[in-house]
């Protein structure tokens, strides 16, 4: 049986990891004591006794985790910003190719993507990777999300009863444009700049809609349908598919798979100008889901065991 450790177990990320494995026969769930949870001679212990570790952990954290870590057999699956464009670590969005399937297949150090970076690779590596969208392009892309992915802090700012009226408005952030995964955005999908990204976070709880608006004339013509075809063949499985369809017709909800471990990639317009987008959960396929599947692969089950889809 596999022993997993989840290294930041408390936070949300952590939660819902331990939530899609709890009740697998296949799998140990080794913990820590609470008065031990921060003893760092006892994290290094249990990180090295185990088969898998997944780390839930602020990035500095995370790297501290790694650097306990002996044993060559010990498989880290970091949900953290730390490692995702660090060389010698898969990037865990199995269905990007077959080449980063295997990579996560076979590799003891996975990083799992970041939440709004995973809509953005899903929507435009396959159009760079076909040739339709050069590596030069300047691209402007925005995120709609569900307040739990700000963590503990912001998530009791919005159930607070008496919370500040300003919380009851979407709210843009990342107005530096210095957001943190603007730096996997720009390597995964093999851009030569970043690009120009508008996050904004709004008063449900998760879900999350990344948009990317394109001219034709940016894929050299390309219609709306020849993108589809390109998503359509390679988003055809039961964690990342194409579809148009939506709840309600002529809208597009951020909140549609909240609680869902899926994700779903969609192209509207017309042949002048479209929007590509991604609809899943911020804590499922942009997180907590994403590191589940992973570990699935790794151990070589079906991709979708546990899984909420």
């Amino acid at each position: 049986m596999t022993k997993v450790f989840i290294d930041g177990s408390v936070g949300t990320t952590g939660l819902r990891i331990h939530e899609r494995l709890s009740g697998r026969d296949d799998l140990e769930l080794v913990t820590l004591p609470e008065e031990l949870r921060k003893d760092s001679a006892a994290r290094k212990e249990i990180i090295n006794s185990v088969d898998v570790v997944f780390l839930c952990l602020p990035d500095d954290a995370a790297r501290e985790a790694v650097a306990m870590t002996e044993s060559p057999d010990v498989v880290i699956i970091d949900t953290s910003t730390a490692h995702r464009t660090e060389n010698g670590w898969a990037y865990g969005f199995p269905e990007l190719s077959e080449e980063f399937y295997e990579k996560v297949r076979t590799s003891k150090r996975i990083a799992v993507p970041g939440c709004h970076a995973s809509g953005f690779a899903a929507l435009v590596f396959p159009l760079v990777e076909a040739g339709l969208l050069p590596k030069d392009a300047s691209l402007t892309c925005h995120s709609l999300t569900g307040y739990s992915g700000g963590g503990k802090k912001m998530i009791a700012e919005y159930n607070d009863t008496s919370r500040d009226p300003l919380l009851n408005a979407p709210r843009q952030y990342g107005i530096t444009q210095q957001h943190k995964h603007l730096k996997e955005m720009k390597a995964i999908c093999g851009l030569d700049k970043a690009p120009l990204f508008s996050p904004i976070v709004a008063d449900f709880y998760s879900g999350m809609e990344m948009t990317v608006p394109l001219f034709s004339q940016q894929l050299g013509g390309a219609s709306p349908e020849e993108v589809a075809e390109i998503y359509k063949a390679k988003y055809n499985g039961p964690v990342v598919r194409f579809s148009n369809d939506t709840a309600v017709p002529g809208f597009i909800s951020a909140a549609e798979l909240s609680g869902l471990d899926s994700m779903r990639i969609g192209v509207f317009g017309n042949q002048d100008r479209m929007i590509l987008t991604a609809v899943y959960d911020n804590l499922g396929k942009g997180a907590s889901g994403a590191a589940v599947e992973c570990l699935n692969i790794v151990l070589g089950a079906s991709p979708t065991k546990g899984l909420q889809l």
